[in-house]
């Protein structure tokens, strides 16, 4: 087992360094099917005085199906090297082929067996507090926010889910912390 449960406070300046630079892979189900997809939005912060993490999908993504139907999800973090795989399960549906196997992926389990990996460096198991639709007649910043909807094919679906468990791969956060030397926090 590489992974060790972590305090979020500790977790949080090193994992913002790295959204954005490293997809992460966002995973829903259980210990009877999951499935896993890349994706390029996820925030993270606090909303109702609790530690969230906002995901978005696509209603026409097979993971969208997990996440309705399952009330945690998973947040995890690859180390930079592991782009095939993030290209993977971002380039391929898990209703052509099992993404974890192809992979190599080490299935664990955290609180309402939501999945996550052994070999990410981060891992944030969220528990689902809210869910909507992301309308675009709502968009204020048409010009920069509009051209990411595509006619004829759905918007996107907001997930917050209040971050339960945390986790760290001890190896890679020696190596992150020396690289950023981080010294502030602003959980709070």
């Amino acid at each position: 087992m590489k992974l060790h449960p972590v305090e979020l406070e500790r977790l949080t300046p090193e994992i913002l360094h790295v959204f954005g630079r490293q997809p992460p892979l966002l995973t829903a189900g259980d210990k009877t099917g999951l499935n896993t997809m890349t994706i390029g939005w996820c925030q993270l912060g606090r909303l109702w005085n609790l530690p969230v993490c906002t995901v978005y999908v696509r209603p026409e993504r097979y993971t969208y199906q997990f996440m309705e139907s399952h009330d945690y999800f998973t947040v995890s973090i690859l180390p930079e090297e592991a782009k095939k795989v993030t290209a993977l399960c971002g380039g391929k549906s898990g209703r052509d082929v099992d993404k974890v196997k192809a992979c190599g992926l080490t299935v664990r389990w955290g609180a309402g067996d939501a999945p996550f990996f052994d070999e990410a460096e981060w891992v944030l198991v969220c528990r689902k507090l809210y869910a909507q639709d992301m309308d675009p007649a709502c968009v204020l910043g048409e010009g920069e926010i509009l051209p990411f909807y595509t006619p004829g094919q759905g918007g996107w679906h907001r997930i917050q889910g209040q971050v339960v468990e945390a986790y760290q791969n001890k190896e890679f956060a020696w190596q992150r912390h020396r690289k950023y030397e981080t010294k502030w926090c602003w959980w709070g």
